[in-house]
């Protein structure tokens, strides 16, 4: 009998269906009662009146409110509309809550894998960039000699570098682009090759190339300094008595730099005035502190620490001292920290095998580690102008030959040093036995031990990926070789016959150091190995015993007295020198002539049936041969090699007759690198 806006019978509805009152079609929608009131009005919303039409008395059907409701939305999603959602019904809104209940664990899921991507990208560095990507490289030297130790000016106008082109090693300078060399010291500072300093660098405003020197002479780190010469030629003069290495903070207010003293004592001066420094750091003993460089917000001072040659990371620590932090993690052979911003660190490393070095990058945040660089190039400098757009390295090629000569009564006398021919592509470490020649060889990824006898050679040792430490060692009677290797991330000792066959480990517990020795009765053989970060020497017996401890102090590349009564060893480096000492077969001092040599090789030998020692002495780059009698502490020089033969190595032959030595020859050029602007 009643009529329905929406055309639909209302007794076709089942009663439960039906809602009796704008008060409970307003409860239906959860909402109050004008808005839907507005909404029947405005938006057609099926709502019934009984036959009197009166405004209170009405009836809606919950299905046709569902439908409505539904379309609403759809239209809403169609065209934006300024009047609020509609509500969902109770029925839907039930099914939304069980729906939520089952999307929230999901969503819980999905934010926690969220999460550990972040993470993992961040662990991985996924959005890290090789700076030098998109750099534009040129070559700025091109003299077929050999240039080393490059630095940048502050601006990146001009480039410092060692060369010998003139024949002696001197300080160079051109300006980028100009074409044009100028040598500034022309042979007046004769020490200047340090490698495992930063000899070069600019004063702030680039008006004077500093310099690393050492008095000729020189036994300590007294005669060490850094001197400066104008940039456009002139007088060199002293720049920082007594100071090794430093750098400038960005601004040119603040220095800080090392002294050579042990430890290499890191001071700053807030007023750029090293009579005002503090010391804010010194290493411990037996280790090194060197390559200091200011970040550039002068929050942080960069160094590497660590024992030379090769266990070596870079640290930073607070311009006002406290407890320094580790950065890199390589405990190999790191060089020349530059930083190109604040969180980007570059510098140069090698491979625990001692392979490279290579060119790094790394974030100081995150502390990955980032390779630049592949093939057989190494690198043996780096520096960074201010705004870190410019880089300037020195790209080498080394080559390591073997050569013999004559020994003689006199230097002069010596014969002549003639090449060894060699069918491996290179020869290194040489030791000599009864009648043959022992050698080392290397390729890209591992090294090998050959023996050269009449004239042929033959390996007798090879492992993949492994590199021989030091040297190898001879026995007393010249059937047996010891050797030291590091391969997979360890050392082991190995000892085999003379021919090469039955080789066989005897020590892979310790992290072996320098050159091995055998003791005088072919029973034990003696060689340092890493303790707590200092090289101690250790007895290793042939009979499977464990190893021992023998000399606790800081010791590397032992040499047995031939009649076994002591032994002698290298001390730590102060400076650019270190000192020879020597304990009984008890451990117990045994006395020596003051023995303090310059840094670049350690080994040691003694003739045959006395204590006559056979040691190199001079620069760091130029050394001759020398016999010392610790007995009588007389000294007479052996050999006098022109100034171009750089020896890393010797022995000399059981009769003191010949010798055999490693040379050096380095080619090598200054390259520049542009980066694009970050």
């Amino acid at each position: 009998m009643g009529e329905t806006s929406s055309g639909t019978p209302p007794a076709a509805r089942p009663p439960e269906d039906r809602l009796d009152s704008w008060k409970e079609i307003a409860a239906y929608l959860n909402r109050d009662v004008t808005t839907v009131q507005r909404w029947e009005k405005r938006e057609a919303m099926p709502v019934h009146r009984h036959l009197h039409d009166r405004m209170g008395s009405v009836y809606a059907s919950r299905a046709e409110l569902d439908a409505w409701s539904r379309g609403r939305r759809q239209s809403e999603n169609d065209v934006a509309s300024p009047n609020p959602p509609a509500p969902l019904p109770r029925s839907e809104i039930s099914v939304s809550r069980t729906r939520w209940r089952l999307l929230l664990p999901l969503a819980a899921v999905g934010i926690v894998l969220a999460i550990g991507a972040s993470l993992w990208l961040q662990k991985t560095e996924y959005y890290w960039r090789n700076p030098i990507a998109d750099a534009r490289f040129q070559t700025v030297t091109d003299f077929d000699t050999v240039e080393q130790a490059a630095a940048v000016s502050r601006d990146g106008q001009f480039v410092a570098f060692l060369s010998d082109r003139d024949g002696q090693m001197d300080v160079w300078v051109t300006q980028i682009g100009s074409g044009q060399f100028h040598n500034l010291t022309r042979g007046s500072a004769p020490e200047l090759v340090n490698p495992s300093i930063r000899t070069l660098g600019f004063s702030p405003d680039g008006s004077f190339v500093t310099f690393w020197v050492r008095k000729q002479g020189g036994s300590g780190g007294g005669d060490i300094s850094v001197w400066a010469v104008p940039t456009l030629g002139g007088q060199p003069k002293p720049y920082l008595e007594g100071v090794a290495e430093f750098d400038w903070s960005r601004d040119g207010s603040r220095l800080v730099y090392h002294t050579p003293e042990s430890g290499d004592p890191l001071f700053v001066s807030d007023s750029g005035r090293p009579s005002d420094a503090r010391l804010i750091f010194t290493a411990p003993a037996g280790l090194h502190s060197h390559f200091p460089v200011w970040a550039p917000d002068a929050a942080f001072i960069y160094f590497v620490q660590g024992s030379l040659p090769d266990k070596l990371d870079v640290w930073r620590i607070r311009p006002a001292g406290g407890t320094p932090e580790r950065i890199t993690s390589h405990n190999a052979r790191v060089t020349h920290p530059v930083l190109l911003d604040r969180r980007t660190l570059m510098y140069l490393a090698s491979d625990p095998d001692g392979s490279g070095p290579w060119l790094y990058s790394m974030d100081v945040e995150r502390r990955i580690p980032h390779r630049l660089t592949s093939g057989p190039d190494r690198y043996t400098s780096l520096a960074a102008s201010a705004d870190g757009r410019r880089l300037v390295l020195t790209l080498a090629t080394p080559k390591r030959t073997l050569w013999r000569l004559q020994i003689a009564d006199s230097p002069n006398e010596a014969s002549t040093a003639a090449r060894i021919s060699l069918t491996s592509s290179t020869g290194f470490s040489p030791r000599l036995g009864p009648n043959y020649l022992l050698y080392v060889s290397a390729t890209d990824t591992s090294e090998s031990i050959w023996k050269l006898t009449n004239g042929a050679a033959t390996e007798l040792w090879s492992g993949q990926g492994a590199r021989v430490v030091g040297g190898p060692a001879i026995s007393p009677d010249g059937r047996s070789i010891a050797f030291s290797v590091r391969q997979r991330g360890q050392t082991f000792l190995y000892v085999m016959q003379a021919d090469g066959t039955n080789a066989r480990m005897v020590s892979d517990s310790l992290d072996l150091q320098g050159s091995p020795a055998w003791s005088p009765d072919g029973q034990s053989i003696t060689s340092a190995a890493d303790d707590h970060g200092v090289p101690h020497l250790f007895r290793v017996p042939l009979d499977a015993r464990s190893p021992a401890p023998f000399v606790r102090e800081y010791a590397l590349d032992p040499a047995w007295a031939p009649d076994g009564t002591f032994v002698v060893y290298s001390g730590p480096d102060i400076g650019t020198t270190f000192s020879v000492k020597a304990v009984t077969a008890e451990a117990a001092p045994h006395p020596l002539p003051n023995l303090t040599l310059t840094r670049g090789t350690r080994h040691l030998t003694f003739l045959p049936g006395g204590h006559k020692l056979v040691l190199l002495r001079g620069e760091i780059q130029h050394k001759n041969l020398w016999l010392i009698d610790l007995e009588t502490g007389t000294q007479r020089q052996l050999t006098n090699l022109p100034p171009d033969f750089d020896i890393r190595d010797f022995d000399i032959s059981p009769d003191g007759h010949e010798v055999v030595l490693e040379r050096v020859q380095e080619r090598s050029d200054v390259v520049l690198l542009d980066l694009p602007r970050r």
